[in-house]
């Protein structure tokens, strides 16, 4: 797998402390044209109604959606206009035009956005039906919200962890184990993982989640309930106290950044890294014998990625509903055209049959094993609030500058709740 850009996953989250929201798996990869064409067969239910749609979708997966479009177009008669958009700008883009009736019919875009967008009434529910099976049951939650499917993912992201094979000859069961086997390697770095002087929930997030202290609490349907912080639960005071240990015993850095802990892998100066597909051509590059495994546990429960999803939502202004949603469903939502589609854009497809043809790139399917066990990341709009409290607030206690790591916790927590309830 050949990744050139490094994703908008990290800088998405990291900005979304003054975007309206997050802008999470976005487009980076490399752009291929398709050799051949990527049409599922014609379905038998093609819409009826003549006309248009418009979507909108970033350069790198425009010309295999040109190709499906062609062929949606011969089988049903309605035209396909698609635009090539700047995907750091398409949610803001799509927030101010679609109530102006000027927006598209469909739009490219990252789960995280969903709660933004259905509170601001810009995109509508889309019917899978039986459908929904054919996709990873993370993608169809990240892409649900209330209880209601409002689009058809396509590719998958997440974090886990690198190995290079040399320094440490088997995957760590937990993050003790992973520290003596980098310490006995004889590295300078016993493991890496980017922090910052700014913190980072992200990369961090897998070893809050095995100390049991996820960000929101769930309902019955597995939907996070925003009034449900769990931040500053019992597992999330022990978070704090252990990010205060690993600070002090230096496993833990805010001066490693993502390009140092990118570089010091590389360098071969550590066995071990928490990081997502992105980096992997480095490694490769650098002539090191890599494997991807899961991210070891420090609080004893699973150690659990965030998972961003990007996908294609319908715009509630839409006069083309059928059609918008026969598009999705049975073109844009196939093995053939998600299959196409990893190939541009080097991520997990979200199609099951696309993911098991895909893992026959070891890299694909390691990091989609991993992200099968992940979460979600939150696309309630509530998030915002969250991401500049808690990295301030995990950098303060593994820098020290928190005396109280528990006390510093707690007060992050009551800075999220009065964000939210603004």
């Amino acid at each position: 797998m050949k990744v050139n850009a490094r994703s908008l996953i990290v800088g998405g989250a990291m900005t979304a402390i003054a975007a309206l929201s997050l802008t999470a798996c976005g487009g980076s990869g490399t752009t291929t044209e398709p050799t051949t064409s990527s049409s599922p067969a014609a379905s038998a239910s093609a819409p009826s109604e003549a006309g248009s749609l418009t979507v909108w979708v970033d350069a790198n997966r425009e010309p295999v959606l040109k190709l499906a479009a062609k062929d949606f177009q011969a089988a049903s008669g309605v035209k396909v206009d698609l635009v090539i958009k700047d995907f750091s700008k398409i949610q803001e883009d799509f927030l101010r035009q679609v109530p102006t009736g000027k927006g598209p019919d469909i739009t490219i875009g990252a789960h995280d956005w969903l709660g933004n967008l259905v509170n601001n009434g810009v995109v509508q529910p889309v019917e899978l039906g039986d459908k929904a099976a054919d996709f990873q049951d993370v993608a169809v939650n990240a892409m649900s919200y209330e209880g209601k499917a409002y689009g058809v993912p396509y590719a998958t992201e997440n974090l886990a962890l690198l190995r290079n094979t040399k320094l440490a000859d088997k995957a760590p069961a937990t993050f003790d184990e992973m520290i003596t086997a980098g310490e006995k390697s004889g590295a300078d770095f016993p493991f890496l993982v980017q922090v910052s002087e700014t913190g980072d929930p992200f990369h961090l997030y897998p070893f809050q989640t095995s100390f049991g202290a996820p960000v929101f609490g769930t309902n019955a349907d597995g939907a996070y309930e925003a009034s449900k912080l769990e931040l500053n639960n019992s597992g999330g005071e022990k978070f704090a106290q252990w990010m205060a240990e690993q600070g002090k015993e230096g496993t833990l850095k805010t001066s490693v950044d993502s390009d140092i802990a990118k570089e010091k892998f590389v360098s071969g100066d550590s066995p071990f890294l928490i990081t997502g597909p992105w980096n992997v051509e480095a490694a490769e590059k650098a002539k090191i014998e890599l494997s991807i495994d899961p991210i070891p546990s420090a609080g004893g429960e699973p150690a659990q990625p965030f998972v961003a999803v990007q996908g294609f939502f319908v715009s509630s202004k839409t006069e083309n509903l059928l059609a918008a949603t026969e598009f999705l469903t049975n073109y844009i939502g196939t093995e053939a055209v998600q299959t196409e589609l990893y190939k541009v854009g080097d991520r997990p497809p979200a199609n099951k049959a696309a993911f098991e043809a895909a893992k026959s790139d070891e890299v694909v399917a390691a990091f989609g094993e991993v992200g099968a066990n992940g979460v979600p990341m939150p696309n309630v709009p509530e998030m915002a609030a969250v991401w500049e409290f808690w990295g301030v607030a995990e950098a303060d206690i593994i820098s020290g500058k928190a005396k109280d790591p528990a006390k510093r916790w707690d007060k992050m927590a009551e800075d999220i709740e009065a964000a939210i309830s603004k």
